[in-house]
């Protein structure tokens, strides 16, 4: 019987020396390590809302963000990309977004509009002289202002994406002045702004789901829309639409913002991580758009699109068309702010 006693007290040592042990190396969830780094928490996960698909410039900016966050918080934060609208239309994930159930999302300015107006001057008509213009602004003092302008919407922009230069495209007629447009009924995004264009140009705005384009256009609802070459190629619009001009009525930039119940809850050094991470993934983001804007143009063509480039006369005849839009009660309050982007060098 003693000696029973004793093999279990011997045990009992062995036991409690090897806990011990393990409580000073740390478990494998611990994340702590015999260098002494600190101790990694359990892995939070967030969800990110692209309405576009796999492949798309912007869902590839998207990816590279995540792919940065979760690189550099060693995985203790999670990004997980929904895109092809499966968390929703655009109108429907900007709501969620607002109220924390996506806590990420990539979206343009324009369907931002809806709840603040503001959003409608980074896309006036013919606004900026070039890309190299447009990014001068969203990367300066101005940019940086529209990002933290929707704080009371509960949304924080974390980063500037290239959404290119939007052009008209529909299933009728070439276009080649403001006349040729004259009673087209064209898709908009469900802004004034946009409408107020289209109809400046004397076709009929009809506001309609991005993924209802192609739908809308094959069963003459609509005869066509207005966006650019990623965009046109990747939803098939070009098999339905045949006539596109390089118009660059407007550009309306995007970016990624986040929930700022969320934003507030990550620490001051997350909110660095996660904030460079953005500047990173928008810098690679602009080079693809690049890239597979200038193929798309080239796809477009190799399959029966008529593209139509428009001479300085032409293009001026538009801008006269849509210049009445600056003096509108609701965009000429923020001449000022206007006049400083046209400014920006």
């Amino acid at each position: 019987m003693m000696k029973h006693t004793i093999c279990i007290t011997v045990l009992a040592a062995v036991l409690g020396l090897s806990l011990s042990v393990c409580s000073k190396q740390g478990s494998p969830d611990s994340g702590s390590s015999s260098q002494g780094t600190a101790p990694r928490t359990k892995a939070r996960t967030f969800r990110l809302a692209d309405n576009h698909p796999d492949g798309y410039p912007t869902v590839l900016g998207d990816l590279k963000f995540a792919e940065l966050v979760k690189e550099r918080s060693n995985g203790a934060i999670l990004i997980e990309v929904y895109n092809n609208a499966v968390l929703g239309d655009e109108r429907t994930a900007i709501e969620q977004t607002q109220m924390g159930d996506i806590q990420f999302i990539r979206v343009g300015t324009n369907p931002l509009a809806s709840i603040n107006t503001k959003m409608n001057v980074l896309s006036m008509p013919f606004l900026y002289r070039d890309t190299e213009h447009a990014f001068k602004v969203l990367d300066g003092p101005i940019g940086e202002e529209f990002l933290t302008s929707m704080i009371d919407n509960n949304l924080l922009g974390l980063c500037w994406f290239d959404a290119g230069v939007r052009n008209f495209y529909n299933a009728k007629v070439e276009i080649k002045t403001p006349e040729d447009m004259k009673g087209l009924k064209i898709r908009v995004q469900e802004t004034a702004l946009m409408m107020d264009l289209v109809k400046a140009l004397g076709a009929s705005p009809t506001p309609m789901a991005y993924e209802e384009i192609y739908a809308g256009i094959q069963n003459g609802i609509i005869d066509g829309a207005e966006n650019n070459w990623p965009s046109y190629m990747t939803q098939s619009h070009n098999e339905v639409a045949k006539y596109y001009v390089v118009d660059g009525h407007t550009r309306a930039p995007e970016m990624i913002l986040v929930n700022t119940q969320v934003w507030e809850k990550f620490s001051k050094d997350e909110q660095t991580l996660i904030k460079q991470a953005a500047l990173e993934a928008a810098e690679y983001q602009r080079q693809e758009w690049l890239r597979q804007e200038s193929d798309y143009e080239e796809q477009a063509l190799a399959k029966g699109a008529v593209v139509t480039k428009l001479t300085s006369e032409q293009h001026q005849l538009f801008q006269d068309a849509v210049a009445g839009i600056y003096a509108q009660p609701g965009y000429n309050s923020y001449a000022e702010l206007i006049k400083q982007i046209q400014e920006t060098r």
